[in-house]
């Protein structure tokens, strides 16, 4: 998917007023300017934006809720959940007990951070795989973006699609910019389904690759 670039656009006018003393004139520039309304791509944060989601402020209940949202603490039993996979088949996270599980929250198919991401994790599967830790990937894209997705890359472990961000929520993944922007995050759960490690870096999605196998191999 082609990134849209946002721009603005300057229209200085000078208007030249008379003032009432002789020989005297004031010049006043006003300056406008127009913005975009089409929807753009952030390759920094690797999220779909709109221009509604950075212009209109965020209430007071939207920062409420980001703030006292549940989490998924380390030393936690992970909350189970069932959703959609890239072919459509429900999934349960309850199904992978017996083996550590890497869970991965990112904001979006097709951006630039999260298909790096997504590949970095597809180059590392056989590291994974050794470990004996199953990769799941979770965003709120739909199952279909998600099968284009897999099969453009040839992502070899599961995407599973939380449409409404439902998943995200119960598990109090912190979003970007006072939550505007959905967050990365990676989970490593061990055979029990317990949490271990949580590691967040929206900015280098490559390291939540290397910090997990790190783990997984000192484990």
């Amino acid at each position: 998917m082609a990134a849209c670039s946002s721009s603005f656009t300057f229209c200085n006018r000078t208007t030249t007023f008379h003032s009432p003393v002789p020989q005297r004139k004031t010049l006043v520039t006003k300056t406008q300017f127009s913005v975009p309304t089409k929807s753009s791509e952030s390759n920094f944060f690797g999220s779909r934006l709109s221009h509604s989601s950075y212009l209109s402020p965020l209430s007071s209940s939207s920062l409420k809720c980001s703030i006292f949202a549940k989490q998924v603490n380390k030393g936690q039993a992970a909350p189970d959940f069932t959703l959609k996979d890239q072919n459509g088949k429900p999934v349960s996270l309850k199904k992978y007990k017996g083996k550590p599980v890497v869970l991965y929250f990112y904001p979006a198919d097709e951006t630039p951070g999260c298909t790096k991401q997504a590949c970095a994790f597809r180059d590392s599967y056989e590291k994974f795989k050794k470990a004996g830790a199953e990769v799941i990937g979770i965003s709120g894209d739909d199952s279909a973006s998600h099968k284009a997705f897999a099969s453009k890359y040839k992502l070899p472990y599961t995407l599973l699609s939380d449409e409404g961000n439902k998943v995200r929520k119960d598990w109090g993944v912190p979003g970007d910019l006072f939550g505007a922007l959905p967050g990365r995050q990676t989970y490593v759960l061990d055979k029990n389904g317990v949490v271990q490690l949580i590691y967040n870096n929206q900015f280098q999605p490559e390291k939540h690759i290397d910090e997990t196998l790190k783990f997984l191999k000192a484990a």
